[in-house]
């Protein structure tokens, strides 16, 4: 279970990078260009992405108030894309150092309505990775609407190749 978990984190800052690589290579007007999707442009589905992680981080964390970044949304497309990327790399450490117990640890939180949920470490961290996966997708179609033909690759069977 570890070692997926590591690949999982590791693959996860590697498709963030360069997904965001080809959004910082844009103009800001394109970075903050709305369009149907989601959430309303590249910068605001990297917030969210940053966002969710961020928040899983401090459940994991057992912060009774959440900070997330999008509570002070200032910042250049750069800002956002530089606290996603810091974020990830904190959950690609966690992973790495993280215990087989540790990741089959229950912990519980309260969802968005109150309630009380209890899940395992390892669930939450397939959770997040596989939540900013999708929204890659969707960055992907918004930089496709934006009239942007060359698009990064950030499938996980690519990644796999180039770690071999």
């Amino acid at each position: 279970m570890k070692e997926l978990l590591k690949q999982l984190a590791a693959y996860n800052v590697w498709a963030n990078q360069r997904i965001t690589d080809a959004i910082l290579s844009l103009p800001e007007e394109k970075q903050k260009a709305e369009m149907a999707s989601s959430f309303n442009s590249l910068h605001t589905t990297i917030l969210h992405i940053w966002d969710a992680e961020s928040i899983w981080w401090q459940r994991m964390k057992l912060h009774e108030r959440f900070l997330r970044p999008s509570d002070n949304p200032k910042g250049s497309t750069r800002d956002v894309v530089n606290g996603l990327l810091s974020q990830s790399k904190l959950w690609e450490g966690w992973v790495s150092n993280a215990s087989e117990l540790s990741l089959d640890h229950v912990f519980q939180f309260n969802n968005k309505k109150g309630e009380p949920v209890k899940m395992y470490i390892y669930q939450m961290l397939v959770h997040v990775f596989n939540h900013s996966t999708y929204h890659r997708g969707q960055l992907i179609n918004m930089l496709r609407q934006l009239g942007i033909e060359k698009v990064p690759t950030t499938d996980f069977a690519l990644w796999v190749k180039n770690k071999k």
